[in-house]
């Protein structure tokens, strides 16, 4: 098993279950991924995952790109259900990373912590970010990323974040160390278990997404 499947395998077999307004998850608290440029290699060649649709998302993303209807046009339908646009939602913050990416490539310090911080709580949102803190340092002339989530559904947005991640990795000028996310709460939803099984028995699957 690569390492993304280790983790949905933990969550199958020791994570507890909780009820909340999506319905019962099965989740694990404070997990911690350390992804090496291996490691992503395995799982984008052993994990099917919408390369093209993310890519784009993520420079709508970059862009501010707010209204769900530019997404639909490129494929991208999931955030149809928040409705015409996406208010305080990862456009607000995803919007800061073109300079933050170009400061760094300029400075590169590493005496530096860079900082994207994303999701403010006391803010109106109709979906606010999961990934709550992306962070970059250098050491020894390569880059490390660090990233926190309050809370990552395991089975869709997961990978999705990963994906991002290393799409980002790839616009600064340094060779990657390391991705590493700090997971908070871990979890699947109760109608993507049986689907999550039979994906780690090398089924091919499509999970719901729950809104």
């Amino acid at each position: 098993m690569n390492k993304y499947h280790i983790i949905l395998d933990k969550i199958i077999k020791k994570g507890k279950v909780q009820s909340n307004k999506k319905g019962n998850i099965t989740y694990l608290l404070n997990q911690k991924l350390e992804l090496k440029p291996t490691d992503l290699l395995e799982i984008f060649e052993e994990h099917g995952i919408a390369r093209n649709k993310l890519k784009t998302e993520l420079e709508l993303f970059t862009k501010g790109e707010r209204l769900t209807e530019r997404y639909r046009e490129n494929g991208i339908e999931w955030w149809d259900y928040c409705g015409p646009i996406l208010v305080n939602s990862y456009p607000t913050y995803f919007e800061q990373l073109p300079d933050l990416i170009k400061k760094i490539n300029k400075e590169k310090r590493n005496s530096k912590n860079y900082v994207l911080f994303l999701g403010r709580t006391d803010v109106e949102s109709n979906q606010q970010p999961c990934l709550s803190l992306v962070q970059f340092q250098i050491e020894k002339g390569k880059l490390i990323i660090s990233a926190y989530q309050r809370s990552s559904d395991a089975s869709l947005g997961l990978p999705a974040d990963i994906y991002h991640l290393y799409l980002i990795s790839r616009q600064i000028n340094l060779p990657l160390k390391s991705i590493t996310l700090m997971l908070a709460n871990v979890h699947i939803y109760e109608n993507n278990v049986e689907p999550t099984k039979s994906l780690l028995q090398g089924d091919k699957v499509k999970f719901n997404l729950n809104v």
